[in-house]
């Protein structure tokens, strides 16, 4: 009886032994192989904050990452055994399906998260920043109140032109107001450097003055080459006392009049930012002003023009007198 008890303990070991390899086996390739053969695009897989490991194991489940539900055990053991769970952090993340689950739980320990891109082009205005970052999904809302722009420093009671164009990255459930932060903090900081090496003789007293110029220089360039011609035109108006008569000022105090077209009664209506009617600069700017159209501004081209006129060609032709200037406008205005 005793050795007949031994022999099938013996051959229990034995198939434990046997049972315990295959099984081991199976754990590292699990943990070493790709996670799923069959997908071949990129998969973002996102981790609440708050969320379980059940939970978090359950939804790799559902995502055919885990193809096994014995790899459920398989990961509650590599992570409690290794102590790794409480390191996750919560976030968005992307990755190849060929990545395999030690590389993941690093992943996921690394807080990489997806970084997402939106772009905010020179030359547009508040309005236009913020109607597209409340079209943008991964972002969250922005909200709008006055407190937002204090809070920030700003004291004008219009912030137009006070936010940097570029492109900014971000993760999912940053808001709206993050961007604009950001956006503003990067206008204070390029504007700043820029005043700090502008020429000594410039007829503006203070960096917003420059900012101002500088969105109405942004919105007159058609080529990025003419940006100090059109700077300098506009700084040897304001030092010899003449209107800048940019028609970009007359559009922005049209506001929503603005239908395309500006007809003479629109020229001859006095605004606040229309510089046909107004002397010196227009009380805001007009746009948001790139790095580019600062330095012009900093920096203006040192010709005598005075005068410029768009050639239809996306470009301008540059004149130092009216009688120049009047014979620019019949060839390329009037198309006489």
């Amino acid at each position: 009886m005793i050795k007949k008890l031994l022999k099938f303990l013996s051959l229990f070991a034995f198939l434990s032994v046997i049972a315990s390899y295959f099984l081991w086996q199976d754990y590292q390739k699990f943990l070493n192989n790709p996670l799923e053969q069959t997908k071949y695009e990129d998969i973002v897989f996102e981790i609440k904050k708050g969320e379980g490991l059940r939970a978090i194991t359950q939804k790799l489940i559902d995502n055919k990452l885990f193809s096994k539900k014995v790899n459920r055990y398989y990961y509650w053991f590599y992570l409690r055994y290794n102590r790794m769970f409480r390191k996750f952090k919560a976030g968005e993340y992307e990755f190849s399906p060929q990545i395999s689950v030690i590389d993941l739980t690093n992943l996921f320990i690394s807080g990489k998260v997806k970084q997402y891109s939106v772009t905010l082009p020179e030359g547009w205005t508040l309005k236009q920043i913020k109607e597209h970052l409340a079209s943008i999904e991964p972002l969250s809302p922005h909200k709008e109140n006055i407190n937002f722009y204090r809070q920030l420093g700003i004291k004008q009671e219009n912030p137009e032109g006070l936010f940097f164009p570029d492109t900014y990255f971000y993760t999912r459930g940053t808001s709206a107001s993050e961007i604009l932060k950001r956006s503003y903090l990067k206008m204070q900081n390029v504007l700043l450097k820029a005043w700090q090496k502008r020429e000594k003789d410039l007829p503006l007293k203070t960096p917003y003055e420059a900012l101002i110029l500088s969105s109405i220089v942004e919105k007159e360039t058609g080529k990025s080459s003419e940006r100090n011609k059109i700077a300098g035109v506009f700084i040897r108006r304001l030092n010899k006392k003449m209107r800048l008569q940019s028609d970009p000022t007359i559009i922005y105090g049209m506001g929503e009049n603005y239908d395309g077209n500006i007809r003479k009664r629109d020229i001859n209506e006095k605004t606040a930012y229309n510089t046909y009617q107004i002397n010196a600069l227009p009380p805001t700017p007009i746009a948001s002003a790139s790095e580019e159209s600062i330095k012009a501004v900093m920096h203006p081209d040192k010709g005598k023009s005075l005068y410029f006129v768009a050639n239809g060609k996306g470009g301008h032709v540059f004149s130092d007198s009216l009688i120049e200037h009047n014979k620019a406008v019949r060839k390329y205005i009037l198309n006489k």
